[in-house]
């Protein structure tokens, strides 16, 4: 019986070679198809989570916000703002937190040569580099050592840098922020980044945070970053920063619109949405 199936078989592939030719082609095509289709989703998964990644593998961004509650003998709508006392309340009460580093941004002129842009100028504490995932593709990145001599130093996003420089090398050149003279210390390969705030990493650059000061006003600082001992501290962390900064400034730690933080628990279901919206598409 199975001898005479096989038989059968081949002599139908023997009268029809083109038709069976293109069959078993377009049977092979549907596998490699699919195969290939299955991949890509895995890849757009892997893809998206480099991107956040590069974002900062655990940063949390606070924005100050208004008091919605009364609190302390405080009334409603007081400003919240991030000073440096901040900081060392935070550092002293908030215990999952790891590093921190208060942020302050301003768009100026930087120009070198001929070459002018209008970007954001980021000024920030060495932490920050950790936390944001700031890698060198070349030089340095900012050190304590920067800061307690006010070095007036700079480090460019990777866009930046070729918009200024071209193909050149940047580091220890010297360029203009404002009008004032600073030192390229470091400079960032381009960098694949789905989220961010102020503007991009790849069109901005950063200062240290004691060298904006010569440029502008530091007191109130527009946003304070920080990352937690370990991811899945995130959510703890951001309660016990929240809690601190009540404590000095005097409004209620439950208060919504005291501040607003974004870390990577608001990317998690962005990810997943889109991986598993792609696995339902490419499974039908």
């Amino acid at each position: 019986m199975l001898r005479e199936v096989f038989r059968q078989a081949w002599d139908s592939l023997k009268r029809n070679r083109l038709r069976s030719v293109l069959t078993m082609l377009g049977i092979v095509w549907g596998i490699v198809a699919v195969t290939l289709l299955i991949a890509y989703g895995n890849s757009f998964r892997f893809v998206l989570v480099d991107g956040f990644n590069a974002f900062g593998r655990s940063a949390v961004i606070c924005w100050p916000g208004h008091t919605s509650e009364q609190a302390g003998g405080e009334r409603a709508g007081k400003p919240v703002v991030f000073e440096k006392e901040d900081v060392e309340f935070i550092r002293a009460e908030a215990s999952l937190v790891k590093q921190m580093s208060l942020e302050t941004v301003r768009w100026l002129p930087l120009t070198y040569g001929d070459h002018l842009v209008q970007t954001a100028i980021r000024g920030v504490f060495p932490e920050y580099g950790e936390i944001r995932n700031q890698v060198p593709a070349d030089g340095r990145w900012f050190s304590q050592e920067d800061i307690l001599e006010r070095r007036r130093l700079v480090f460019l996003g990777g866009r930046l840098r070729e918009k200024l420089f071209g193909g050149r090398p940047a580091v220890g050149e010297t360029v203009q922020i404002g009008g004032v003279r600073f030192t390229v210390v470091g400079v960032m390969d381009r960098k694949l980044n789905f989220s961010g705030y102020f503007t991009s990493d790849d069109e901005s650059c950063w200062i240290p945070y004691t060298a904006a000061a010569d440029l502008w006003n530091t007191r109130y600082a527009s946003v304070f970053v920080f990352a937690p001992v370990a991811p899945r501290f995130e959510k703890e962390a951001e309660k016990q920063v929240l809690a601190a900064v009540a404590k000095r400034q005097r409004f209620s730690p439950t208060d919504p619109r005291a501040m607003q933080m974004f870390g990577r628990e608001e990317f998690r279901p962005v990810i997943d949405s889109l991986t598993i919206g792609l696995e339902v598409l490419l499974t039908f």
